[in-house]
C-alpha cells in the first residue's frame, strides 16, 4: 500500500525487494506558451503540496471521498509534471516499476480509456528509472503536450473532449514491480558485474569512489492538453510477462482548484507561479533529457488530435489564452546519461597556502 512522505506518494514492495521503493512527486512548472512551437523542458518549482483524502472528507464531495487517494490543488490554467524516482538495495542498481497514467480515466501514453494490466501495441505504461518524469500527453514521437489544470465541467480536459462527460477528472496511478524471479536475476546479474569492476580495478591500483465549512459541492479539476514540448516516451525493455501486475498498487489523485484549498484543508494554496515570459526575461535555463538510446513510442493519434486549451479557450470565449504568445528561450541545458561533459575544473593555480 502507498503512503504518503512529505508531499510525495512512496510504493514499495518488501515482498519482492524490502529495501527499495519508488515514489512521484508532482512538480509545479511553468505553463508553456500553447501554440504549435515545441518547446524544452521548463523547470520544478517546488512539489505541490499532498493531503489524504480521508483527512478532510467532510468538506469534501462524496465522490471524491469514496475514490480515497490524495488531493493537491492548482490554480486554472496551472501545469504540472510527475517526477520519479527510483530507490534500490544498493548505490547504483535502481529497483523498476512499470507506470500506468491517466487524467480523466484517459491513458496519458495512448489515448485510452482506463483499463486494468499492462499492454502492448500499443504500449500503455512507461518504465521507471528509464523515463524519468513525465510532462503531459503523449501526441507523437518526441512530444507532449503539457498537462494543465481546467475546471471539470467547462469542457476544456481531455476527458470531456474524448468521452462527452466530465465524470472523474483528476489522476489515475498505478505501480506494478518486476516479477521476484525476474528482480532476483537482474540483482545477481548487477552484483557480477559490480564483482568485475572491483577486480578490474584492483587489478589497475585504481581506488574504488563510492538530493467549520460544509461539504463542498464541486471541488475537482481536470486535466486539459496544453503547449507542445520535447519529450521522449521510453519503451519498455523488459518483457511484458516480466512484471507483475496482480501486485501492482494504485491511487486516485483528486485535483482541488487553489481557491478552494483552505476551505478544505485550512492551508494557505501555494501561490500561483511565473509565467513563462516572466521566466525567460529573468535568464533562467530550460532542459533537454539525454537518455541512453533515442527510442521512443510513436505517441497516440487519438491525443494527437484533441484541442488544446488555448484553442479551445479562443473558440468558446473569442479571446486570446492570457500568457500563451511565443517566447524566446535559453539554450537548453543538457540533463540525463547521455548528456554531454560538463565543464571542466580548473587543476592549475597556487597550493602554498
Amino acid at each position: 500500500m502507498p503512503t504518503l512522505e512529505h508531499d510525495s506518494l512512496v510504493f514499495r514492495f518488501a515482498q519482492i525487494e524490502e529495501e527499495a521503493s519508488f515514489s512521484i512527486n508532482f512538480q509545479r512548472t511553468l505553463r508553456i506558451p500553447d501554440t504549435e512551437e515545441t518547446y524544452a523542458l521548463p523547470p520544478g518549482l517546488g512539489s505541490f503540496p499532498l493531503r489524504h483524502v480521508e483527512d478532510h472528507a467532510a468538506k469534501l464531495p462524496a465522490q471524491t471521498t469514496s475514490r480515497g487517494g490524495v488531493i493537491l490543488p492548482m490554480w486554472q490554467a496551472e501545469a504540472l509534471w510527475l517526477n520519479f524516482k527510483n530507490k534500490g538495495p544498493d548505490w547504483g542498481l535502481d529497483f523498476p516499476v512499470a507506470i500506468k497514467v491517466a487524467a480523466g480515466k484517459i491513458n496519458a501514453v495512448t489515448g485510452e480509456t482506463w483499463r486494468a494490466g499492462l499492454h502492448r501495441e500499443p504500449q500503455d505504461y512507461m518504465v521507471s528509472p528509464d523515463q524519468p518524469w513525465l510532462d503531459g500527453f503523449a501526441i507523437e514521437k518526441g512530444v507532449i503536450r503539457q498537462f494543465v489544470a481546467m475546471p471539470l465541467g467547462d469542457g476544456y480536459s481531455v476527458e470531456e473532449q474524448l468521452t462527452g462527460e466530465a465524470e472523474w477528472g483528476g489522476l489515475q496511478i498505478s505501480v506494478a514491480p518486476l516479477k521476484a524471479q525476474v528482480w532476483k536475476a537482474k540483482r545477481q546479474e548487477w552484483e557480477e558485474e559490480q564483482e568485475k569492476r572491483l577486480a578490474m580495478r584492483a587489478c589497475l591500483h585504481e581506488d574504488a569512489v563510492m538530493g467549520s465549512l460544509g461539504r463542498l459541492s464541486s471541488v475537482s479539476m481536470g486535466l486539459a492538453a496544453g503547449g507542445r514540448m520535447r519529450q521522449v516516451i521510453h519503451p519498455d525493455p523488459f518483457n511484458l510477462d516480466d512484471w507483475d501486475f496482480a501486485a501492482a498498487d494504485r491511487v486516485f489523485v483528486t485535483l482541488v482548484h487553489a481557491k478552494d484549498w483552505k476551505k478544505v484543508t485550512g492551508d494557505a494554496a501555494p501561490n500561483s507561479p511565473p509565467t513563462a515570459e516572466e521566466y525567460s526575461s529573468a535568464g533562467l535555463p530550460w532542459y533537454e533529457h539525454y537518455g541512453k538510446d533515442r527510442s521512443a513510442l510513436p505517441g497516440s493519434s487519438t491525443l494527437a488530435g484533441v484541442n488544446s486549451v488555448a484553442k479551445l479557450f479562443k473558440k468558446i470565449t473569442g479571446a486570446t489564452l492570457p500568457n500563451s504568445k511565443d517566447i524566446a528561450t535559453s539554450t537548453p541545458k543538457a540533463l540525463g546519461p547521455g548528456a554531454k561533459e560538463h565543464r571542466p575544473v580548473r587543476t592549475t593555480g597556487s597550493w602554498d597556502h
